[in-house]
């Protein structure tokens, strides 16, 4: 079976399948030769039979065979999709794909060397760690566990390298933003510094126009409180100087009064 290049465990994988494949077919032809010991005990019961009984009971015997054989070959279908749904779950839980090439099976080179392998190493007597320990199924082949890391690692790789690529494209949006967000930050600054240069102008001319206005209303406060001082030493003077008419005529009018007097004295 080494021509087939499969390894040990492989190799006992199908010395079990082969065995539980003779067991099955043990058993059915068992079961045929039954069909035909049934008829000759319960029909060959007489010397002589017709033309027509022997064709009976050779096709009661053809139907009975017909159907023990086409149950069995059958079974041996089903069996075998049992058998493949095994390997396809198994692989697929590796990401692998199976193919096969129905045409093998008729492969008479192949089929004779199953044969050949079942004549000698099977047929031997010798115990296979499977009989010992079935553990569940392992990888298809040694290779095969290889190359599903290989394409493991390569799969990861590639996601690893879109990750960073990612990573990269963020970082420099983030980088963007944050310079937006700089520049943002200087201009609203500058606008603030604008902003308060223009209230402080704003301030100081309001400031110079009330300067202004107070030093507006000193002046003419000043002014006023000016005339008002003049006015004033303009009404004494005045005063003073009705005072002294006032005084002068007075003294007119006691001038006067004395000299009527020396008159009418006379």
């Amino acid at each position: 079976m080494s021509d087939f290049g499969f390894n040990e465990h492989h190799q006992n994988e199908i010395i079990n399948y082969m065995r539980f494949a003779r067991a099955k077919r043990t058993l059915r032809l068992k079961t045929i030769d039954s069909c035909f010991q049934d008829l000759k005990d319960s029909r060959l019961v007489e010397d002589t039979f017709t033309v027509d009984e022997v064709s009976e009971m050779l096709d009661g015997l053809q139907v009975v065979v017909r159907g023990e054989v086409d149950t069995e070959l059958l079974n041996t279908a089903h069996t075998n999709v049992l058998l493949l749904r095994q390997l396809f779950s198994q692989a697929e839980k590796f990401y692998l794909r199976l193919q096969s090439d129905i045409s093998e099976l008729e492969n008479r080179e192949l089929l004779e060397q199953v044969a050949e392998f079942e004549k000698t190493d099977f047929k031997s007597g010798r115990k296979t760690n499977q009989e010992i320990s079935r553990p569940k199924l392992a990888p298809l082949n040694e290779g095969g566990v290889s190359e599903l890391l290989n394409k493991e690692i390569g799969r990861l790789q590639e996601e690893n390298d879109k990750l960073k690529a990612r990573l990269q494209t963020l970082e420099s949006q983030a980088t963007g933003a944050l310079d937006e967000r700089s520049k943002a930050e200087r201009a609203l600054k500058d606008l603030q510094g604008i902003q308060g240069e223009q209230q402080l102008a704003v301030q100081s001319q309001e400031v110079s126009s009330l300067e202004d206005t107070v030093a507006s209303l000193q002046a003419e406060f000043q002014k006023s409180l000016s005339a008002k001082e003049a006015s004033q030493r303009d009404l004494q003077e005045n005063l003073v100087s009705a005072k002294h008419e006032l005084l002068r005529v007075q003294e007119q009018l006691t001038l006067a009064e004395k000299v009527k007097c020396s008159l009418h004295a006379h």
